[in-house]
């Protein structure tokens, strides 16, 4: 494997995606958001009438990328964490917005009440933190604040460099 495999989770709104897309024009890496894959590829095994989404089939998924992750350089961006194989990632970015700013997001997203509460308590509680800390081993998981367009540059800076000293280090 030439190229690490990264994964970008945190609660809805706190910046995944601008950060996964950001990162692969920048490091060549593959980026691959999970709901639009399993939009793609119809991974569901159901209907949420309470939060009125889709229900992720993680099992399809997890085969849908198993190939790919075998080859590295994938970043995987996606909210949830504890059903992607621990051998996957070599390193694992949780991303943390304060609640003001991750409410107005969501909000502008058009997001139920219940979504809005359940997804600002999530961050609240740091479920999705704890998620991974349960998920892999606690030396490669790490927290990065996603508030400001200036966190987001910090992270990038952060996270290529990382990437330039992995491939140093194994290749």
């Amino acid at each position: 494997m030439k190229r690490p495999n990264i994964l970008l989770t945190g609660t809805p709104g706190v910046g995944k995606t601008t950060l996964g897309k950001e990162l692969a024009q920048r490091t060549g890496l593959t980026y691959v958001n999970v709901g639009d894959l399993a939009q793609e590829g119809q991974l569901f095994e159901g209907f949420d009438e309470e939060y009125q989404c889709p229900i992720l089939d993680e099992d399809r998924v997890v085969d849908e990328l198993e190939d790919k992750m075998g080859d590295g350089g994938i970043i995987i961006d996606y909210h949830g964490c504890d059903f992607f194989p621990e051998r996957w990632f070599h390193i694992v970015f949780v991303l943390r917005t304060d609640n003001t700013n991750l409410y107005n997001r969501l909000e502008s997203r058009g997001y139920t009440a219940k979504k809005l509460q359940d997804n600002v308590q999530c961050e609240i509680f740091q479920t999705i933190y704890e998620e991974a800390m349960e998920a892999y081993k606690e030396e490669i998981v790490h927290q990065l604040p996603s508030n400001t367009p200036e966190d987001l540059e910090r992270n990038l800076e952060q996270i290529v460099q990382w990437i330039e000293q992995w491939m140093k280090d194994n290749n």
